[in-house]
């Protein structure tokens, strides 16, 4: 609410006669204006006045006809208005195609200058049309702070008799509140407050879900379920290591302490070896949501230009944030890999303005390739904080590999000889051990059996790795990465075996 409060404060001091507050919750804006009203005329309260063109005047409730109220009529009672006051219009916006509405407020604007009385237009979006450009004062409440998402959650548990120690406390759940209007926070915690034996997890996964019913409104992001932790990861410990050493400094205390808070990082390297588990991780490790970009979808015009598209998913995030934002193939999406089908300069330029300047507590978790397709600008340091390559799992990696995955299909790894697996799995990515794995699953449950060892070396056997068919391609990779980019394990693969770094 601090933003509000400032910005009613700015057009309180220079006694803007029309202020256009941009608000999704009508009662919050009446309690905004409340916190002023004894402020703006020193030695007494302004009343507040409220309007719709259903109920008309709160102060007149039995004047009003049947037909919906003139709002023409509306503006010009304020304009005449004898004594200081704030008259709050709700949803006048959709009636700016009408001129004398227009010509109403102008003429309002003249009539109520340094009368200490204010006409406050109150909506969920941003309407004005030019010709009020330079006489209305705009206010964006944003969604709620978490200094008012507290005092809600504080308010549920003296309703609910409840203590935060199993949910997490009120800090903890506003943080993730964030980006929820009041009246969607309100409902979440009745659902979470409600539901016996929720815990902590599942008071996050609950407001998670709601999130996701935000931003699929939006219709070209998507929000991505939690899926498993740390330990559903195999090698990769360099960037895990990464990851862990920051999940402290993505905290709304690590911003007021003045802490530099992760931005990003880029994620390259060979297809099928956990670039797209990076960006699952950092959500899952920091407890926050992750959402998807997708990029096709902002080119494909269904929602006006992708200039227009990936301006509206942005603001989205950063409503909801904290979050992860997940850009997958980012050099296909800014249309950097040398073709022609998407992306514009334009565009380009939006992403890099953006990256360099964006609020705090969005991380954006981009994947890329091929990497070398990405000019300087992209890849500096102030954009992502790091680069990583994610190269082919060594024989260790592949061994924790193999026995999440069998864990997975139900089977206990100790059954399995997993140092032969690893061999005769050598040059393979994360992605074709998981198949082999559930094809021989498969093969089982057919044969209605347990899984043993000969399903997966059959499979193994009839299986041609990715780094045989695009063996030239894979090499390219890794030498443009080879003292460029970090190393996202421990280990370097080499075509005999992988090397552990000191």
């Amino acid at each position: 609410m601090s933003g509000a409060i400032e910005g009613l404060r700015r057009a309180f001091l220079g006694r803007y006669p029309l202020i256009y507050l941009v608000v999704w919750e009508e009662d919050r804006a009446l309690r905004l204006l409340g916190s002023f009203a004894a402020r703006v005329v020193k030695g007494r309260e302004l009343a507040i006045v409220t309007w719709s063109c259903v109920s008309g005047w709160s102060d007149q409730p039995d004047e009003h006809s049947v037909a919906p109220v003139d709002p023409v009529a509306a503006i010009q009672r304020v304009a005449a208005a004898a004594e200081p006051g704030i008259w709050v219009l709700r949803d006048l916006p959709p009636f700016f195609d009408r001129p004398e509405v227009v010509r109403a407020l102008r003429e309002a604007y003249r009539s109520l200058a340094d009368r200490e009385r204010y006409l406050v237009l109150t909506s969920p979006t941003l309407e004005l049309p030019e010709a009020l450009s330079r006489e209305v004062f705009v206010v964006d409440a944003g969604p709620p702070d978490d200094g008012e998402l507290v005092r809600l959650i504080e308010g549920f548990q003296r309703s609910y008799q409840a203590s935060g120690e199993a949910l997490g406390d009120a800090t903890e759940m506003a943080f993730a509140l964030r980006g929820l209007s009041l009246n969607e926070a309100t409902h979440t915690l009745h659902r979470v407050f409600r539901t016996r034996g929720l815990g902590r997890e599942g008071a996050l996964a609950e407001i998670f879900e709601d999130k996701r019913a935000v931003v699929r409104k939006a219709g070209y992001l998507e929000y991505v379920p939690r899926q498993g932790d740390m330990d559903q990861i195999g090698g990769l410990d360099n960037l895990k290591e990464w990851l862990l050493r920051r999940r402290k400094l993505f905290r709304r205390e690590a911003i007021e302490q003045g802490m530099p808070i992760p931005k990003g990082m880029l994620v390259m390297g060979m297809s099928g070896c956990g670039k797209s588990l990076a960006a699952k991780a950092a959500a899952a490790l920091w407890d926050t949501a992750l959402f998807r970009l997708d990029m096709n979808l902002v080119h494909s015009g269904l929602f006006g230009t992708p200039e227009a598209a990936f301006d509206r998913a942005i603001r989205t995030v950063e409503q909801l944030a904290p979050a992860v934002l997940w850009i997958d193939e980012i050099e296909n999406s800014l249309g950097l890999d040398g073709s022609q089908s998407q992306g514009s300069p334009r565009l380009f330029s939006s992403f890099l303005t953006w990256m360099q300047e964006k609020p705090p507590l969005i991380f954006v978790a981009a994947t890329a390739n091929r990497i070398s397709a990405l000019p300087a600008e992209v890849i500096r340091k102030g954009r992502f904080d790091q680069v990583f390559f994610v190269d082919l799992p060594g024989e260790r990696e592949r061994r924790e590999i193999l026995a999440i995955h069998l864990l997975r299909h139900g089977a206990d790894p100790a059954k399995f000889d997993i140092d032969l697996l690893a061999i005769a799995t050598r040059g393979w990515n994360g992605a074709e051990i998981e198949q082999a794995i559930a094809a021989a699953r498969i093969d089982a449950l057919d044969q209605e059996r347990a899984l043993e060892m000969s399903d997966i070396t059959r499979n193994t056997r009839s299986t041609i790795p990715l780094s045989k068919t695009m063996h030239e391609q894979m090499k390219q990779i890794r030498a443009w990465a080879f003292g460029r980019a970090t190393l996202a394990s421990k280990e370097r693969y080499t075509e005999t075996e992988s090397v552990a770094l000191g």
